[in-house]
Formats: C-alpha cells, structure tokens, sequence
C-alpha cells in the first residue's frame, strides 16, 4: 500500500517536473522567461525547454499588429469650439523584452500620447480646417506616436480618425450653411437651364421663322409663276378665240344686216338683272335700227334712201307663169320633180338608188304619159 503511494507521488513528481521544463509558445508569440526574477531569454514560438523551478516564463507577447480603439476625445479648436474626436491606432510589438520592461502598460501610454497629440495638433486649427484635414491629422499622429513609442518597442503603422463630432449648435449652422449652399447651386443650375431652354427655343423658333419665310417665298414663287402661265395661257386661248372667231367671220362675209340683228339681241342682256333699274340706250341704237330697216327692206325688195339713183329689184310676176297647154297633171308632176331633186341633193345615197330604178325603167319623152315635165323657166 505504502509502495502504491510512493509510486503515485513518484508519477505526480515527474509530471510536474515536465510540466516546468517543457514550455509551448503559439506562433506569433514570444515568451520572457525570468531566473529569479531576473531576464534570462525569450522563448520562440514552438517547444521549449527550461529549467524547472528556477526559470519562470513571465509574459507571453502577441507579436501580431494590434487594432486599438479609443473613445471619443474633446478637443478645443483655434476659434474655441471643441469637438470630440474619436481614433484607431494601428501599431505591432518588435521587441518583446522592451515592451515588457521598457513601459509598464503600452496601451494605455498610447492612448494618453494619442490623445495629448492629436489636442495638440488640432489646437492650432480652426473648425473648417479640422473637418477638411484629416489626411494631414492622421500623418502628424503617426509621425510623433512613432518616434515616441520606438523606445517601448512598438511600431505604429496607421493612425486613422473615425469621427470628428462638433457641437449641436454648429452642426445646425453648418446644416443651414450646407443648405444655403446647396439652394444657391440649385438655383445656379435652375438659371443655366431657362438660360440654355430659352436660347435652345429661340434658335428652334428663328430655324422655323427662316424656313416659314423660305417656305413662303417658295410658295409666293411658285404661285406667281403659277399666274403667269395661267395668264399666257388664257390669252394665247382668248387670242386663238378670238382669231378663230374674226376668221370665221371673215370667212361669212357678214354684212350689215347681221351685226345689226346681233346688236339687237345684245340688248336684253343689258336690262337683266333686279338692280338694273334704269339703263341707258346707248347712241348706236339708231345706226342699228336704220341698218336693220335697211336690211329689212332690201329683203322685201323696198330700196333704201340713198344720194343716187338705185335700181329695184325685181320680184316676179304675183302669179305663176304656167306654159300654154300644160295640164293640172303636168303641174303636179313638175312640183313632185322638184321635190324629188331637193330630196336627191339633201340625201346622194338616195339619189343614186333612184337613178338605178330610172335607167331599169322605161323611159320616156317629155310630154309622153308618164315622164316628168321640166319645171318653167322663170318670168323674165
């Protein structure tokens, strides 16, 4: 029984004695390990062995960079408004034994560095430059934590501002001011658009005037030469009218008879109308009229008054001179001859049948039964 307890003490012994010489470090980690309290080394990231009970790994160092955010910072500006400014420090351990020994608490020294810096930075600037110059902020930052945190071992790679809070009271004047702006912007683009509308439209309606005007011209040439030909063409047909009409009369031979009787019936044209009250006759009339009555009575056979003396003219016996021994038959078929003649002379394909039935006929004397009588000469 004693020798199981032994044997357990023995085991117990023995892992712990492992447990104090062999030392594990994850990667990216390095150990400090103290003898007596004293620096000895630094363990690398893997297995370890140390000296159990005599060396101590006293701090484990994370070699990664680190991302700290610090909270928001009041800063007074130039012009004596204070904001609150809020950063993240981006920053990594190069040398374990210093950030160890070197600083007791590094992220708080760079929190306070950071904060003092950055009052110190902003300080000299007034509100307009604060909230423009964040490039030039965060460089001054990163160039004095840098040179002020190489002693602790540390190196600060990024220093970035994530928010720069001005009072309420200056935001609402820079939301008026913005939006001040941004009326006045509106406003500028409002007037360029009527501007380049109205110029846009005074060009569209001068395009339009000038081709109206054009169209215009075109369509007032076109129209005039239109006229012209209309014209040249209703006097060339009123000439060839006219041409035709004088030549027809020409070729009549009218006399004074004709133009007088057409004057005549001219006349009632003249008195058409509802409002042709009165009318006047004109001068002519009576040349007219006499120039009818002459006309008139040389048709009856009543000579006209002239200067000289003038011949009258004969109208024949009242009474038909009829031959001595010609019968009522005879007469009768003179008459029928005659018209038998006008009918032949009005109709040629008639005559020409009735001059085939005369030759197959018998023929016969005049005088004889039956053959036509010539008509009689006229009385002397």
């Amino acid at each position: 029984m004693i020798a199981l307890i032994l044997l357990a003490l023995l085991l117990l012994f023995v892992i712990v004695l492992l447990a104090k010489t062999v030392r594990i470090i994850p990667q990216a980690r390095a150990g400090i390990v103290e003898r007596f309290g004293k620096y000895k080394q630094t363990l690398p990231a893997g297995l370890n062995i140390v000296v159990p009970f005599i060396d101590q790994v006293r701090y484990v160092i994370d070699l990664r960079e680190q991302v700290v955010s610090f909270p928001p910072q009041p800063v007074i500006t130039e012009d004596n408004l204070v904001v609150s400014i809020d950063t993240v420090i981006y920053f990594q351990v190069t040398d374990p034994i210093a950030a160890t020994y070197e600083i007791a608490n590094y992220i708080q020294a760079v929190e306070q560095l950071t904060m003092t810096t950055l009052r110190n930075i902003v300080g000299g600037m007034d509100l307009e430059d604060t909230l423009t110059s964040r490039e030039s902020i965060n460089g001054g930052l990163r160039g004095v934590l840098d040179e002020a945190t190489g002693k602790w071992g540390i190196r600060v790679n990024r220093v970035e501002i994530k928010g720069i809070d001005p009072p309420p009271s200056i935001k609402d004047s820079m939301e008026k001011q913005m939006r001040a702006d941004r009326d006045k912007r509106a406003a500028i683009l409002t007037a360029e658009g009527d501007r380049q509308s109205a110029i846009l439209t005074a060009e569209g309606q001068k395009q339009s005037a000038i081709l109206s005007a054009e169209g215009e011209r075109e369509s007032q040439i076109l129209r005039a030469q239109a006229d012209r030909e209309a014209a040249i063409l209703r006097a060339q047909g009123e000439g060839q009218a006219i041409q035709t009409v004088f030549q027809a009369i020409h070729d009549g031979n009218p006399d004074q008879s004709l133009l007088s009787y057409q004057y005549l019936q001219m006349m009632p044209k003249i008195a058409e109308g509802s409002a042709n009250k009165v009318w006047i006759v004109p001068s002519e009339i009576g040349k007219a009229l006499d120039g009818l009555g002459s006309t008139m009575n040389d048709l009856r056979g009543i000579p006209q008054q002239t200067d000289g003396p003038r011949k009258r003219v004969d109208m024949g016996p009242s009474e038909p001179d009829v031959p001595v021994g010609t019968t009522e038959g005879s007469s009768s078929a003179a008459v029928q001859a005659a018209i038998q003649e006008a009918a032949d002379a009005a109709n040629p394909g008639a005559a020409r049948k009735h001059g085939h039935e005369g030759e197959s006929g018998e023929s016969g004397e005049p005088g004889e039964p039956g053959a036509p009588t010539p008509p009689p000469p006229p009385a002397g």
